[in-house]
């Protein structure tokens, strides 16, 4: 006669934080434990990538540098990204879905004021579009002065293409270019268009010394449509596949290492008063 009574079930070691049960997380969570947010985006990258670069890129590494660092013996969980965020730079695409800066910030915030309500006291966002940026660095000390959270902001890392890994971009690689472009070849090839792939480099900007995309001392406004009908700011035609794999390997290296240091961090020196 076969045994019918229910046996208990046994999870998987996911870190999905969504996957718990809310008495579960009450007793999984600690002070030190590390709750991940992914921020992506869906918007128009061009005609050789997917709407969901950002998004894609901002999921599937946040997931391999959580899982990796789990498994080096973090205390850190995932919960599901978002996709929606602050993309007005590409409002003038059909495609793109973006929120104001207000409602990302008040997106954000309350999620934060989610994460205060658990044991954990620590939220880092893992950001994969450059457009959210400057709003999550607001939301670091918005939610650090409401919440008492510690709150960090990590990125995927990517970087323009040098003349070395890829071709010279200038420092315009910035959008849809070598980097993203390898990336997704490495992440989801079936959504890449090569044979769409071009250079789009403003090369008119090429002299300016101040006023840059990265590392200017000027910051200037702008919207993607402001540098060409496709959008794309950057060199895709040389993307390949196996810097894409580089960078995802340099990105789950650096992201584990800088989990490991956000989980020694405080504000105060140890033996002073708790923060």
């Amino acid at each position: 006669m076969s045994d019918l009574r229910p046996r208990p079930r046994v999870r998987s070691r996911s870190r999905d934080l969504v996957e718990l049960s809310g008495p579960a997380l009450s007793a999984a969570l600690g002070e030190d434990s590390i709750v991940v947010l992914p921020t992506g985006a869906i918007e128009h990258h061009g005609p050789h990538l997917p709407l969901a670069t950002d998004w894609l890129m901002a999921d599937l590494i946040s997931r391999a540098v959580v899982e990796e660092a789990a498994a080096g013996g973090q205390d850190v969980w995932l919960l599901p990204p978002l996709a929606y965020t602050k993309s007005d730079e590409h409002h003038w695409a059909p495609g793109t879905v973006w929120l104001t800066a207000e409602t990302l910030l008040r997106t954000v915030v309350d999620i934060g004021r989610s994460v205060a309500a658990t044991p954990a006291r620590t939220l880092v966002f893992y950001n994969g579009h450059g457009g959210n940026i400057a709003l999550l660095q607001v939301a670091l000390r918005e939610l650090r002065r409401r919440f008492g959270l510690r709150t960090f902001l990590m990125g995927t890392g990517m970087v323009a293409g040098d003349g070395v890994n890829g071709p010279d971009e200038h420092g315009f690689g910035v959008h849809g270019g070598h980097s993203e472009t390898s990336m997704i070849l490495h992440l989801r090839p079936d959504l890449v268009d090569m044979g769409q792939a071009r250079r789009w480099i403003p090369d008119h900007l090429l002299d300016t010394e101040y006023v840059r995309f990265n590392g200017g001392p000027v910051h200037f406004g702008w919207t993607s449509d402001d540098f060409g009908p496709d959008g794309v700011v950057g060199d895709a035609s040389g993307a390949n596949a196996a810097w894409g794999a580089e960078l995802h390997a340099t990105a789950v290296r650096n992201g584990v290492a800088q989990l490991a240091e956000i989980a020694r961090f405080r504000h105060r020196p140890p033996g002073g008063p708790a923060a």
